[in-house]
């Protein structure tokens, strides 16, 4: 071999040497260093051993000196060692980090047993018969155990490698330009390794040295220009195949880049697809469903506008239907490289929790407004109760003077006076039943009024103090005579200021309100006042009772919850649904004060409808201090 070619490997040999070093030293003056920099300087440490025992021997057989067996001896422990690290830096990029225990030292058995034999090799010539620089890597200069040696090595080398490409290219593509970097890497050093241990081709020991300097030369732009090293791929794998979402990446063209296990997982057989299809293949694929070909039509429609896009779309997958919340995202590099990401979300569950939680309170308020009915069936028949019989007893009256009057019809006895006084006394009974029928008109009235909200929202309209207090007495007259509850209004306002809205609502707001401070009671008698005043353009009610008041931890989720303090007697409902009502319907609030065990007010703001002032033009509200 010319003497300049010789020279030529010898500064390639040492310009490895000094590059490994340097690369050491790059990645170790790292300050966020994880485990696979520590491998990684693991890996340049055994390699650069390696390489200064190539160098040396190669520079002794240069100067024509004798093999030195100590350099060959540190040339082998790099050479013993960097298959393990090889290994290991495999492992680490594919798991992110590992927990070091005593199994892994079941890895350094072989090349331990190979150390040993190295330096103890004149006792036996299990590692080499022959110790000179020319032909260490010929066959006939190697022991009988060092095919053990070189098996080991390569099933360690294999494996790391095969780890480092395989998640390289699983989490950045196979033509990325990273992996095609540790792709050449790996490449290059493996085939001729492979090949001068198989005898194909012949050369010296430093060539190998050589073969690994031109695969870290590419892992260096790896690492520099694609943060080789920083790069988790089984951690952001392992996320993305695990979050509950489903995804795909689309290039610009259509293409399917990527997806993840989710989406394979959740769409099956439903919905087949692979690296590299089209969006138009996988549209007129056979056996794909109207609605997966419509959601996909729908993507590629959101794609070619090149903006952020939305859908909602129900899809049979397997015989159930499943409801999607679809986003596109487009990432758009300067219009070069523009990718779209689709996340499809299963909101199944949750619009299945919805629709439950929205029929259990459906269900809260018909028991609500059954409740509400049964109070007030019982208060109208209470009311009427009286009037009905009034009438009864003066239709029985009328009877009388009728079967009187017709008996007095040809007798003479019976004068003239005798017929005027028996009219007096029928109208007598008819102006008695006048004001019975008016006030059973009255309640029909209020209760026309309040039924309506059972079944429809009462159109707005206006109405006074008055009225509102007339019928919430009406309704609430049984409840208080029942429980034996005195109900005192005092009016510090004009009782005929105007409000804007539903009374019929109001109404039930109010007697739900004196529900409560009648329960507050317990049973016992009380007193209950309504005190109506008018504040900045609002008037304020305010309901009073010195019942047992609210415990503390429900004062603190009242309005907000559905909580009650009547046990299973309540539902909470009625508060919550006051407290929305005064809200929507009035533009108003409603608030509280309690002290367990002295009572409890609850305060109703209500705008006033001002003289001269159109329907809708109310009074402004100020902004709650409570709810």
């Amino acid at each position: 071999m010319p003497a300049a070619l010789i020279n030529l490997e010898f500064l390639l040999t040492c310009l490895t040497l000094g590059f490994l070093a340097f690369l050491f030293v790059l990645v170790a003056r790292r300050k966020d260093r994880r485990q696979i920099h520590n491998v990684f300087l693991v890996n340049m440490a055994t390699i650069f051993l390696w390489s200064l025992g190539a160098v040396i021997l190669q520079y002794g057989d240069l100067m024509g000196q004798p093999t030195r067996a100590w350099a060959v001896y540190l040339a082998y422990v790099g050479l013993i060692l960097t298959p393990v690290g090889a290994l290991l830096l495999g492992v680490v990029f594919a798991r992110t980090r590992i927990r070091l225990a005593w199994k892994h030292a079941l890895f350094l058995v072989i090349p331990a047993l190979s150390l040993v034999l190295l330096f103890t090799n004149n006792l036996h010539h299990l590692f080499y018969r022959t110790i000179e620089y020319k032909t260490l890597t010929q066959a006939a200069s190697l022991g009988d155990y060092f095919i053990v040696h070189t098996i080991y090595s390569y099933l360690c080398i294999v494996a790391g490698m095969g780890q480092l490409a395989y998640f390289s290219i699983k989490n950045a593509g196979f033509f990325s330009r990273q992996s095609i970097f540790i792709l050449l890497g790996i490449i290059v050093s493996t085939a001729y390794n492979l090949l001068l241990t198989a005898q194909v081709i012949q050369g010296y020991f430093h060539t190998n040295v050589i073969s690994f300097f031109i695969t870290f030369l590419l892992f260096y732009f790896a690492i520099l220009k694609f943060d080789f090293l920083n790069i988790v791929p089984i951690a952001l794998q392992r996320v993305v195949d695990h979050i509950s979402d489903s995804f795909l990446v689309i290039d610009r063209d259509g293409v399917i880049v990527d997806y993840n296990r989710t989406f394979t997982d959740t769409f099956g057989e439903a919905l087949k697809i692979a690296r590299k299809d089209r969006l138009d293949t996988l549209i007129e694929r056979r056996g794909c469903t109207e609605e997966f070909a419509a959601l996909l039509c729908d993507i590629r429609e959101v794609l070619v506008r090149k903006e952020r896009g939305s859908l909602d779309r129900t899809l049979t997958i397997q015989g159930q239907a499943r409801h999607f919340s679809i986003e596109i995202s487009i990432l758009d590099d300067r219009g070069l490289d523009r990718t779209s990401i689709v996340l499809l979300k299963d909101i199944t569950q949750v619009r299945n929790a919805m629709e439950t939680i929205q029929r259990n309170n459906e269900l809260l308020m018909e028991k609500e407004r059954l409740a509400s009915l049964g109070q007030m069936v019982g208060g109208i028949a209470h009311n009427l109760k009286t009037p009905i019989m009034s009438i009864s007893g003066a239709v029985e009256g009328l009877r009388d003077l009728v079967d009187e009057y017709d008996g007095s019809v040809g007798d003479a006895t019976v004068t003239e006076d005798d017929h005027h006084e028996i009219a007096r006394e029928m109208r007598g009974w008819i102006d008695k039943i006048k004001p019975h029928c008016a006030y059973m008109s009255d309640i029909i009235s209020t209760v026309k009024g309040q039924t309506a909200q059972f079944s429809a929202t009462s159109s707005s309209a206006t109405f006074t103090l008055d009225e509102l207090l007339k019928r919430v007495d009406l309704l609430m007259k049984h409840e208080l005579k029942r429980f034996h509850c005195e109900f005192q209004v005092a009016f510090e306002t004009d009782p005929h200021l105007e409000m804007l809205g539903d009374i019929s609502s109001l109404v039930q707001v109010f007697d739900n309100l004196i529900l409560n401070a009648i329960h507050a009671y317990d049973g016992r008698s009380g007193v209950i006042d309504l005190a109506i005043r008018e504040e900045g353009g609002q008037v304020v009610f305010a309901f009073t009772d010195h019942g047992k008041g609210i415990p503390q931890a429900v004062q603190e989720r009242l309005f907000r919850e559905m909580v009650t303090t009547k046990g299973k007697m309540g539902t909470g409902l009625g508060l919550f649904m006051s407290a929305a009502t005064v809200r929507a319907q009035f533009n108003g609030r409603i608030w509280f004060t309690s002290t367990p065990g002295l009572g409890s007010t609850f305060y109703v703001a209500i705008p006033v409808l001002r003289p001269g002032r159109a329907p809708g033009e109310i009074a402004e509200v100020p902004s709650p201090t409570a709810t």
